[in-house]
């Protein structure tokens, strides 16, 4: 077998070409400085061959953004907030929640302190209730008058009264710093008129009798009212704290000569002494205040008290049973008893 030219195809025919390379189609269309690449090439295209390559100094257009919905179908990270819904929604989503929340926490104040009374009782009922010691008034320890009553509004006051019983407490202090006051008042009147010493007299007068008794005969029945819910109680806070209340006014009004620095005393002394009748009137402002609010207080748990569900009768059945379970009166009683029936045995 002939061998082909130029180490050619062994099989190919005599008249065939050695190099299929080298056909005219090909060879027409071999890579040239006209071309920068083979990828332009298309064999199928019959028409001129396309302009040589030119590199353009133009940066390259930037990517197209990527559609909202594109974006909106990707899926979140755990901790990528999701969003539910408008501005609105989610606020008024976060109103109620809150909302919730708040009543969730004052049931659960409710029922802590629920349990806590209920603990108590039983505690008391098995008989290992240890006396509370006294902690009103707030005395040092080095000094020898200890304090007379246990007080604590948070822990013995049912939650929804403790705001009432604090206000009470309030105008209590509030009633001795006007008495203090006034005792001032009417000190600095003495002072500039002498006739005026029977009225400074007096306020010393007020100030030790009304502090330790308005405390004793109705801020504690009140205390105790609510504490136990006692009928006896809020009768004698009413018809007490009634005339409190009447005292205030007369305060407030500051009749000349009664001690009271109220608005008549001191517009007596605004002509000989300016000074003086403005801290007059100062404490008459005071003493004004003090009326109002003790006015609207006493309304307010007199509402209060109709709610309770006490009445006269429950009082009188009260008074009774604390009469009759004092010690002291059960033995008055047995050695009254007692003597009369000796008596009645030794008379002929």
């Amino acid at each position: 077998m002939a061998q082909s030219r130029d180490g050619g195809n062994p099989f190919a025919d005599p008249g065939e070409l050695d190099n299929p390379f080298q056909d005219p189609a090909v060879i027409q269309h071999r890579p040239s400085p006209q071309y920068a690449t083979l990828d332009v090439y298309n064999p199928f295209e019959t028409r001129e061959p396309p302009p040589a390559y030119e590199p353009s100094s133009a940066p390259a257009p930037l990517p197209p953004p990527v559609a909202p919905s594109l974006q909106s179908s990707r899926k979140l990270s755990p901790a990528e907030p999701k969003n539910y819904g408008s501005y609105s929604t989610q606020a008024s989503a976060a109103a109620a929640t809150a909302e919730l929340l708040k009543k969730q926490e004052e049931l659960n104040r409710k029922a802590e302190e629920l349990d806590r009374r209920e603990r108590e009782l039983q505690h008391a009922a098995l008989g290992g209730a240890a006396p509370r010691q006294n902690n009103w008034p707030p005395l040092p320890s080095f000094c020898p008058v200890q304090p007379c009553f246990f007080q604590d509004i948070s822990m013995e006051i049912p939650h929804e009264f403790q705001k009432t019983v604090s206000t009470m407490y309030y105008l209590w202090i509030c009633s001795t710093l006007a008495l203090l006051l006034n005792f001032l008042a009417c000190l600095a009147s003495f002072c500039v008129e002498t006739s005026n010493g029977s009225g400074f007299g007096l306020s010393i007068l007020w100030i030790l009798l009304f502090t330790p008794c308005s405390f004793v005969c109705w801020y504690r029945p009140m205390y105790k009212a609510f504490r136990s819910d006692s009928s006896f109680n809020f009768f004698v806070f009413f018809f007490i704290f009634f005339v409190q209340d009447v005292i205030f006014v007369l305060q407030a009004i500051g009749i000349p000569g009664w001690g009271f620095s109220g608005w008549i005393s001191a517009l007596v002394l605004v002509g000989p002494n300016p000074a003086v009748a403005v801290l007059m009137l100062l404490v008459a402002l005071f003493f004004t205040g003090i009326a109002v609010l003790g006015i609207v207080m006493l309304k307010r748990i007199h509402s209060l008290y109709r709610r309770t569900g006490a009445s006269f009768q429950k009082a009188q059945q009260e008074f009774a049973a604390g009469v009759f379970s004092n010690p002291a009166v059960r033995t008055a009683a047995a050695n009254a008893a007692a003597g009369a029936a000796e008596n009645a045995f030794r008379t002929p």
